[in-house]
């Protein structure tokens, strides 16, 4: 008997010293999986590995619940060496292993939209086609699936599918009305490869690591989306550029070199990462225990100073500078969600000053 991606297993919980044999090896994800006792990543073999490796210490790059079915991972240390690297030199903050002026740190995957695990309205073969045409008005979907069960794709209905039966004279039965082969892709499909279907046919259906069905894709949502994203990637990037001309005419090298780290003391202001630029500036620095970085302190005072924007609140603009610092990391790592509204206007707020001062 064949088991299904769905059905239930009895997951296994490996040695603490068979994990650890892994560290630092790069192996296959089945491989991975097997050690658990699964072949499929759903929702439950998902949350038991992940629970298993954090208590081991370990975790793996690519992450193993999203990367391809055919990825080879690399067993590694749970905490970040870049942590590691930051803590030792001087409690600077690492900016989320960001280098300057970098962006997306991984690919985009088509799972990382909401829509592709929102799951979906559908129908099955024994419906009838009023039920799928019903769903189609009340939704306003240009095409509802046929599913057997979550797992087994049989067509989809479309509006132009429709058509096409009162065109012919068809009878006004659902079989008729199916498309078949529709385009359905993985949710670990790269976003971008993705892409041509979805102009093609407008939709694709989404199926999850588990096997499942989990969602659409639509064109619309793709424009939503980009609606969503594009501008704060825009806006940032515009944010650090202006930065990067209103400081580095004004700051130099040693003020710079005093804020980058021991093996990165270069003086160019092209060179520092988000926070530093909030080090350059901020007044009242601390470390981790709540002391008070007094040459750090010290050294800001200057620096606005020598900046001599008398017209600007110190305190309120190191605030949002340092919001702004929070909000790019969280699009440089490609937050499923997009910013809120609070976070949009923030942006809007600080490119407008800036774009004053400069």
């Amino acid at each position: 008997m064949t088991r299904r991606p769905g059905d239930a297993v009895v997951l296994r919980t490996p040695p603490e010293e068979e994990l650890l044999a892994l560290k630092g090896r790069r192996i296959p994800l089945v491989d991975l999986l097997a050690c658990f006792n699964t072949r499929f990543r759903n929702d439950q073999a998902i949350l038991h590995i992940e629970r298993i490796l954090k208590d081991t210490g370990l975790s793996t790059v690519p992450y193993f619940a999203t990367c391809g079915s055919r990825t080879e991972v690399l067993v590694v240390a749970r905490e970040s060496t870049v942590s590691e690297s930051a803590d030792a030199d001087g409690d600077q903050e690492d900016e989320a292993g960001l280098l300057p002026g970098a962006l997306p740190q991984h690919p985009l995957r088509i799972g990382d939209l909401p829509c592709a695990h929102a799951g979906l309205a559908s129908v099955t073969p024994a419906e009838d086609l009023t039920d799928a045409t019903y769903i189609m008005h009340t939704h306003n979907y240009s095409q509802v699936p046929v599913l057997e069960g979550q797992y087994t794709v049989v067509g989809v209905v479309t509006w132009r599918s429709l058509a096409k039966v009162h065109a012919t004279g068809g009878e006004a039965a659902l079989a008729n009305a199916i498309v078949e082969d529709p385009p359905v892709v993985h949710a670990h499909d790269d976003f971008f490869s993705v892409l041509p279907a979805i102009c093609e046919h407008g939709y694709v259906l989404v199926r999850a690591n588990s096997g499942q069905i989990s969602g659409i894709v639509t064109a619309a949502d793709i424009t939503q989306r980009f609606d969503a994203t594009a501008w704060p990637f825009f806006v940032v990037g515009e944010i650090e550029f202006r930065l990067r001309k209103c400081l580095g005419a004004k700051l130099g090298g040693d003020a710079i070199r005093a804020v980058q780290r021991n093996d990165q003391k270069t003086g160019n202001i092209a060179d520092l990462m988000f926070g530093q630029y909030v080090m350059l500036l901020d007044g009242d620095q601390r470390n981790k225990q709540g002391h008070r970085k007094e040459a750090l302190c010290t050294a800001a005072d200057q620096n606005w100073t020598t900046l001599g924007w008398t017209g600007v609140n110190r305190v309120q603009f190191v605030r949002q500078l340092d919001r702004v610092r929070d909000i790019r990391n969280h699009i440089a790592h490609f937050d499923p969600e997009p910013l809120s509204p609070q976070r949009s206007e923030e942006l809007r707020q600080f490119v407008g000053l800036l774009r004053q001062l400069t």
